[in-house]
């Protein structure tokens, strides 16, 4: 009988293989005294490591086939990027200067500094930008140590080797470029690391958060690892071996099935089109847009730029990165949402302080109304980028009209100061607001009259209006997309536009959530934006749907109170 692991599946697929485990040598840190006449000389060790380190990365960099993913090549580049942070490449010399302390500890304390700021950060995407961080430093940590950074696969691997690690880095992801490696499994990491991503681009199966799996798993064992359910078998026996090669052969077949979709026109059975756009958190994820076909970015969440960092980012930094998308995609939309930080992580550039309740805090257009000269930065960088592109400008967290009349006035003000600097943007640029609470969806026909869209933010929708943090374990339960009041809200807000003659869509996970998905159509949706990577399955549902054949149920479920009677008309909804 095998043993069960579960963990994150990030990457649907099964693979069976043998396991190879990959390990990286700890490095101890002690803490010494370096006398005053050798500061000097501590100094050089130190910078000779971070020389040492570049090399290493540049001939990574420079390793990488035709045929990578980019996305393995855009996260060297980050790597190499964190490296020549003066934050790490400067700030442990003055501290071995000031402190007369050996390398190593100087390295550490600026380490923890660095990691506080990221655990401060509410977003799980650039929260999980600290492993980057910790991999750089565990790098310069080896070479201070005189270690191999890298870790090697072995020389004579099978066509179906599994590898089993505590973390993979960007760098080790490099070793996979030839093909060999079928699948892996890691103890940490979670949806939207650079592992997580790293794995969806190259398409192999991948399972996270195993915690113990390297501990557990042994060199050769035979292991399946089921990225659909996020399971690890360890050993399995006849039985279940059997049984998951037949999974895997029909997962092979749906999966070729899908990607003869990319170029389908997402249309519903009776004729009705759909639109279906990808959310994305940097510039690094276009990649993984295009090749799952979407019409467009339906959510670019601006917030990378200004987490985990002491300053606010210029006007030129902005500029650049949304120039970058809005150019990848041509005529196509492209909707940058401005800042949208949780009031309890108020970031180190901020005077702010946090919020015992942050969700009903400092937070969204509040935060960016607070901070006029932050906002107009923001804008007067979107507005320039609009000359580029087709830009759509997202205003989060709105609960009232004079908000909205606030954060327009701002706007003309970013206008006028490029108009006479002679700055060329797009003088008709569409403004839009997300319905993410529920005075907003309650009062949403007053904000139809004002906006040319809106976009509803589903995840902050439910919260608020259930009164649940799906983060708190102990009411996460109640979470419940398809609550009465919330599938009201929606109704309500999706006839409101629809009457108006107002586009709508929906950014929120419900967006991408393929059992959800007639649901919504059934309410009235016709334009998603998703994480790129459920682009195709969501299609695929569009396709299988006819809007009056599933209007009878949906009848029903707007009228339904019992959770348990919903959960049946919802396997209904899902089986015509």
């Amino acid at each position: 009988m095998g043993i069960t692991l579960h963990g994150i599946g990030v990457v649907g697929g099964i693979a069976i293989g043998r396991a190879h485990l990959m390990s990286h040598t700890e490095v101890d840190i002690a803490h010494y005294e370096v006398p005053a006449n050798q500061v000097q000389t501590e100094i050089a060790r130190f910078d000779n490591a971070v020389r040492k380190t570049r090399k290493e990365l540049e001939m990574l960099w420079g390793s990488i086939p035709e045929n990578a993913p980019a996305e393995l090549g855009s996260f060297l580049s980050l790597h190499i990027m964190i490296l020549n942070d003066a934050t790490l490449s400067r700030e442990p010399r003055h501290l071995i200067e000031t402190q007369h302390c050996n390398a190593e500890w100087a390295l550490k304390q600026q380490l923890d500094v660095l990691l506080a700021q990221f655990d401060e950060i509410e977003e799980s995407y650039l929260r999980e930008r600290r492993a980057d961080v910790v991999q750089v430093v565990d790098r310069i940590f080896k070479a201070l140590a005189g270690q191999a950074a890298t870790p090697h696969l072995p020389a004579a691997q099978s066509e179906n080797t599994i590898v089993v690690a505590h973390e993979l880095s960007p760098a080790d992801m490099v070793l996979f470029k030839d093909g060999a490696v079928t699948a892996f499994v890691t103890d940490v990491g979670g949806a939207t690391s650079h592992t997580a991503i790293l794995a969806r681009s190259l398409d192999i199966p991948s399972v996270l958060a195993l915690h113990n799996a390297h501990q557990i798993i042994e060199e050769g064992e035979l292991i399946i690892v089921d990225g659909i359910q996020g399971v690890v078998v360890i050993d399995p026996d006849e039985k279940i071996l059997a049984e998951y090669k037949r999974r895997q052969q029909a997962f092979q077949q749906e999966k070729r099935r899908l990607k003869a979709l990319k170029g389908a026109v997402p249309t519903t059975r009776d004729g009705v089109a759909i639109e279906l756009q990808a959310n994305i958190e940097l510039p690094l994820d276009m990649p993984q847009v295009k090749a799952n076909g979407a019409t467009g970015v339906g959510l670019f969440r601006s917030e990378f730029l200004f987490l985990g960092r002491e300053t606010l980012p210029s006007e030129q930094e902005q500029f650049f990165a949304y120039k970058e998308v809005l150019e990848q995609m041509g005529n196509l939309p492209v909707t940058i949402r401005t800042l949208d930080i949780g009031a309890d992580k108020m970031p180190k550039w901020s005077d702010h302080s946090t919020f015992a309740n942050p969700a009903l805090g400092l937070t969204g257009i509040r935060l960016c109304l607070a901070e006029p000269n932050l906002f107009r930065c923001q804008l007067r960088a979107l507005l320039r980028a609009s000359h580029y592109g087709n830009l759509h400008i997202l205003i989060p967290m709105i609960s009232s009209i004079h908000e909205l009349q606030q954060a327009r006035m701002h706007i003309e003000l970013a206008k006028q100061s490029l108009t006479d600097e002679g700055i060329p943007f797009n003088r008709n640029v569409k403004l839009g607001v997300m319905i993410e609470t529920p005075a907003a969806a309650i009062m949403v026909n007053n904000f139809l009259k004002q906006v040319d869209f809106i976009s509803v933010g589903t995840n902050d929708l439910i919260q608020f209006t259930l009164a649940v943090d799906r983060s708190d374990d102990m009411v996460a339960h109640l979470y419940d997309p398809t609550h009465p009041a919330v599938l009201y809200l929606l109704s309500q807000t999706f006839r409101a536009a629809d009457r108006i003659g107002v586009p709508v869509s929906v950014c929120g996970e419900m967006a991408g959530d393929a059992r959800l998905t007639r649901l919504i159509l059934g309410l009235g949706l016709r334009k998603f934006s998703m994480h790129p990577a459920h682009l195709l399955n969501v299609k695929q549902k569009v396709l299988k749907t006819d809007l009056v054949e599933i209007q009878p149920i949906i009848n029903k479920m707007l009228k339904c109170e019992d959770p348990e009677k919903m959960r049946d008309l919802l396997e209904q909804l899902n089986a015509l």
